[in-house]
């Protein structure tokens, strides 16, 4: 969510933008202020750092999303919005000290080297990674590069050592999580971030799932931080019908802008219900009003972060970036859904903290429901602005599996390293994650060798009582992260889903 959040929308292309000298001007004063402490100073001052953390303050004074981003942080900014990285093409995770893959993206600079899932990754251009301390970001700073350079990686397979040759390449970051056929006729499609590709991995995913017969959608936007604007705009375009309003930006300094709808949308004819939550920020928030104002889909959930807000791209002459609120946006019905903001960060982003408090994740807030926020649907049903999209229908927070036990693994990592380990030998036994959903069964005391795994490995020491009262929760994401280990996202979701009160509540009301 910090990433998408962190991106706002990207709506205009990137500017260098020139300064005029009358009107810096006003400005010197910054300089000079900078200049003296550089100078008489009683200490060293970090001047770039001391000038960024001003910039900064200075932003959020005006509104929470307005950011500066360094030069050196923009790379991995750019990644999140184009949806790629130059890379090998693996996913890994680091298991007692060593470096694991545990898939090999399909088509990848990897899987064309010969890597395989189950590998162990022992040295990285000459650089050893087993046996030794390494976080991820280490290991993805070693394997990460431009385009078409050449990245030597030792790894282990069975006992024997291999050297292997990657050309890196093009590496997709999927924003399109899971889709699949949740029942006969009922398509579940996941979005988790906008970037520039999500839109056309929507439609490739939206055509496979009408090709296998899918008549209803349930779209599940929950805790997606946003992204990118007009990817927002495109997707709410296959739903609506030619001539609706998807949305309108308005600026004090910048055009005021409508977007509507064109002809052929893909699912305009395909009955489609929409996940949000208080995660869904942004983006999310952009396609579930455009669907709700239209009357096109009904919302479920709890009421959405509240980002009604435009951000425009500014390159600087140093490579670094002003990431600036340029607009606010206005839903169909004329809402801005923006949260108030006091000028306190902490305040804003500690909100739905204060909700949980006061129990609006438990109940809808009927203080949120005044004249003055009511707006009307295409059709005349009332819809309210002011801190986030309001559902159509509320479900509650579910806090079934909140168990400390169950908790604390969760939050440990050991789920997935037990996954990691149990699936070695076992990849290929399974055609499929529905097959997997059916056929799968825990061997004889998984449970007591799953807690002293966690205990061993984890520091998440064995509680009888905690493991009597979570065993189906445990074994309900054991078998979820099995599934991820060899289907990734949609195989953890196809297993998890049958057990989410929130997706399974949506289910029985589109299969109506």
């Amino acid at each position: 969510m910090a990433i998408g959040l962190g991106l706002g929308f990207y709506l205009t292309p990137k500017t260098n933008y020139t300064f005029a000298e009358k009107k810096g001007e006003k400005y010197q004063k910054i300089q000079d202020i900078l200049e003296v402490l550089d100078k008489r100073y009683v200490d060293d001052v970090n001047g770039e750092k001391l000038f960024e953390e001003t910039i900064s303050d200075m932003l959020h004074k005006l509104d929470p999303h307005s950011n500066y981003i360094a030069a050196k942080d923009m790379k991995d900014a750019k990644e999140s919005i184009e949806g790629k990285f130059g890379g090998v093409g693996i996913r890994f995770m680091v298991l007692r000290d060593t470096v694991c893959v545990t898939h090999v993206i399909e088509g990848s600079p990897s899987i064309l080297a010969g890597v395989k899932p189950g590998d162990k990754i022992v040295s990285v251009d000459g650089k050893k990674v087993a046996g030794v301390k390494i976080s991820n970001d280490k290991v993805m700073e070693l394997l990460k590069g431009k385009e078409g350079t050449i990245v030597d990686v030792k790894v282990e397979r069975s006992g024997e050592i291999k050297n292997i040759k990657i050309t890196r390449g093009s590496i997709p970051i999927p924003s399109v999580t899971a889709a699949y056929m949740i029942s006969d006729n009922v398509g579940f499609i996941q979005i988790a971030s906008f970037s520039v590709t999500t839109s056309y991995e929507f439609r490739k995913a939206a055509m496979e799932l009408l090709k296998k017969g899918m008549t209803k959608l349930i779209l599940d936007l929950r805790n997606n931080g946003g992204g990118v604007l007009s990817t927002a705009v495109e997707i709410a375009d296959e739903f609506l019908p030619k001539g609706m309003t998807i949305l309108e930006t308005r600026g004090e300094n910048s055009k005021t802008q409508r977007y509507s709808s064109s002809e052929g949308g893909l699912l305009e004819r395909i009955k489609t219900d929409v996940l949000i939550n208080q995660y869904s920020a942004s983006a999310s928030e952009i396609l579930a009003g455009a669907l709700q104002d239209n009357d096109r889909a009904k919302i479920y959930g709890r009421r959405s972060f509240g980002k009604g807000l435009v951000q425009g791209d500014f390159n600087l002459r140093d490579g670094s970036n002003l990431r600036l609120t340029v607009a606010r946006y206005y839903t169909p019905s004329g809402r801005c859904i923006q949260k108030e903001y006091n000028g306190n960060m902490e305040d804003y982003y500690s909100d739905n903290y204060d909700r949980m408090m006061n129990g609006e994740l438990f109940a809808p807030d009927s203080s949120l429901f005044v004249d003055s926020l009511k707006f009307k649907t295409r059709k005349g049903r009332t819809v309210y602005g002011g801190g986030g999209i309001m559902p159509d229908i509320f479900i509650p927070l579910d806090t079934s599996d909140n168990e400390e036990y169950y908790n604390r693994l969760r939050f440990s990592g050991v789920f997935q390293a037990y996954a990691f380990d149990f699936v070695s030998g076992k990849r290929s036994d399974w055609k499929s994650a529905r097959e997997f959903s059916r056929d799968f069964k825990y061997p004889l005391n998984t449970a007591k060798m799953f807690g002293k795994f966690a205990a061993d490995n984890f520091a998440v020491p064995l509680s009888n009582l905690g493991m009597q009262k979570s065993k189906k929760a445990i074994e309900k994401t054991l078998k979820a992260e099995i599934a991820r280990q060899i289907w990734l996202e949609e195989g953890y979701f196809f297993i998890i889903n049958q057990t989410d009160a929130e997706v399974q509540s949506v289910l029985k009301d589109i299969s109506k």
